[in-house]
């Protein structure tokens, strides 16, 4: 399939939350609350003129998706961004063309195209200063084998959402980081 398909076959922002069953207010609730900046806003002038759409592979348990969408959704007003949603379990067609490191289904990921339905950017699964925490906490965790590396993981994974949903600083690194990817 071309990307042009892959667009066609996704789902629009309302169709995604409504048939999202986890995470759902935790997301909308950072789209509530975030705002993008006068001077993002005008950074993405120049991005409005090329006319974007873009496809975001994604799901509603991870929690990188949870934060990064509803930033790519605020980018794609303030630019006229059409974006569409697909799964990334039922899609791992395309996902597969997308792997991170080359090896990793991670999400969320936003592929950026054209008018001609090229490929014209791609950004994710985290914003740089986003990986640097998250490796920073992956490296106090135990060995896995462990006994104590579930629940160590499982407090770990407490605390980065609770970070994501509260800590607006996370936000304007994504903001940020996905603005730059589109100044290509």
């Amino acid at each position: 399939m071309t990307l042009n398909e892959w667009f066609e076959k996704g789902m629009t922002f309302s169709q995604y939350i409504e048939q999202m069953t986890r995470n759902k207010e935790s997301m909308l609730s950072v789209y509530e609350k975030l705002q993008l900046s006068n001077e993002q806003v005008q950074q993405l002038e120049g991005v409005k003129e090329r006319q974007l759409r873009a496809i975001a592979l994604t799901e509603d348990w991870c929690g990188d998706a949870m934060v990064n969408n509803p930033v790519l959704m605020r980018i794609a007003e303030a630019a006229n961004i059409d974006v569409r949603f697909l799964l990334r379990d039922q899609n791992l067609e395309l996902m597969d063309q997308y792997l991170t490191n080359g090896k990793s289904r991670s999400i969320p990921i936003y592929v950026f195209l054209d008018q001609e339905g090229q490929e014209y950017a791609v950004w994710g699964p985290r914003a740089a200063e986003v990986q640097a925490f998250v490796d920073e906490e992956r490296a106090k965790l135990p060995a896995q084998d462990a006994p104590d590396f579930l629940e160590k993981q499982k407090e770990m994974h407490k605390k980065m959402v609770k970070r994501y949903m509260e800590d607006e600083t996370v936000w304007q690194q994504v903001t940020n980081s996905i603005i730059s990817r589109l100044q290509k």
